[in-house]
């Protein structure tokens, strides 16, 4: 009575029909072992950082405030990365790994609130070591994974996507951080210090902040410019910056002057205040000055310089560039050694 009906195009036809839910689920599969295995990979170095912070109040008496964040494990001997604003300035420092219940006591190797990075080491054995990348090689669209302690919940997982590279973010310091990397990948307080991981398993950065009010704009500090800083801190426990001794402010230039001497920006910094006795006294800078370049590089804003005053140029003398009213100057100025930040 019944035919069973056959041919190329039915067969075709259900191929085609059955092979579109098999490939939605196949593409959801890729995504989830991309998270689950980079996961598995950096969570045993990834470290639960607690912190206790001294200091006194109004009426002078002696009290504690404790506090926390993220870091990871970096080294086989116990330094771990993490958030300056964590660490700094605490008292005691312990550190919990997910190898079991242990908390070890750790120290600050170093710290740079300029941009936001800080080495603590521990002393603990069977330590898990993170694998860096590079974060120079990131492209705007692939999977972000961020991995910490968001409000004490210890080791969790969030997921999304590099939102951008190269923007610039304010430190605690007031300093500019350059070439950060921007992600929707949820953080939250407590995560400060992770890991930002790759799908294959990488660190490329190191999670700093949200911005508050923002739906899903978090940043992470890029890894070269965390693994740059951890060797100078490892090496003389601080970072060596140039000091000119000025206040300053950015401030528009005049059309005309940008037009008549050519000038690359147009906007320079002026001079508010020179300290008594620093470089800039001695070079002469005088409060009004403009300055617009520093050994012939554009100086359009306060960070500009801050940029430009790196530990090369301690102890060097450096041309300035200012215009002085209308009139364009060259002065010679030798930094110091910025103590602090």
């Amino acid at each position: 009575m019944y035919q069973e009906l056959s041919g190329p195009g039915l067969e075709s036809q259900s191929a085609i029909a059955s092979s579109a839910p098999v490939s939605d689920f196949t593409l959801l599969d890729a995504y989830s072992k991309a998270v689950v295995g980079a996961a598995e990979k950096i969570s045993p170095s990834v470290a639960k950082i607690d912190v206790v912070q001294s200091a006194r109040n109004r009426s002078g008496e002696q009290r504690e405030r404790q506090g926390g964040g993220s870091g990871f494990v970096f080294t086989p001997d116990g330094l771990i990365l993490t958030n300056s604003h964590v660490v700094h300035g605490a008292a005691r420092i312990h550190v919990s790994l997910p190898d079991g219940h242990n908390r070890y006591p750790a120290h600050v190797i170093g710290d740079d609130p300029a941009t936001d990075i800080a080495v603590i080491r521990i002393d603990a054995p069977n330590l898990v070591v993170a694998p860096l990348g590079d974060s120079q090689k990131l492209k705007v669209g692939q999977l972000a994974i961020a991995i910490g302690n968001p409000y004490g919940f210890q080791y969790t997982v969030t997921a999304g996507v590099v939102s951008a590279l190269g923007r610039s973010l304010r430190s605690y310091s007031g300093r500019l951080i350059d070439d950060v990397i921007q992600t929707d990948a949820s953080l939250n307080p407590g995560n400060s210090g992770g890991p930002l991981v790759t799908s294959d398993g990488y660190v490329v950065g190191v999670n700093t902040a949200t911005i508050m009010g923002a739906q899903g704009l978090c940043f992470a500090v890029g890894i070269n410019t965390a693994k740059f800083v951890a060797t100078r801190l490892l090496r003389d426990g601080r970072i060596r910056r140039g000091y000119i001794g000025v206040e300053a402010q950015t401030v528009p230039l005049h059309r005309r002057v940008v037009r008549f001497y050519d000038l690359a920006q147009e906007s320079g910094v002026v001079v508010a205040f020179v300290t008594p006795g620093s470089p800039a006294q001695v070079a002469d800078l005088r409060e009004g000055d403009v300055i617009i370049s520093l050994d012939k590089q554009p100086v359009a804003g306060v960070d500009d310089l801050h940029r430009l005053l790196t530990e090369t140029k301690v102890g060097a003398s450096s041309q300035i560039v200012l215009l002085r009213g209308t009139e364009k100057r060259e002065h010679y100025v030798i930094p110091q050694e910025k103590n602090g930040d």
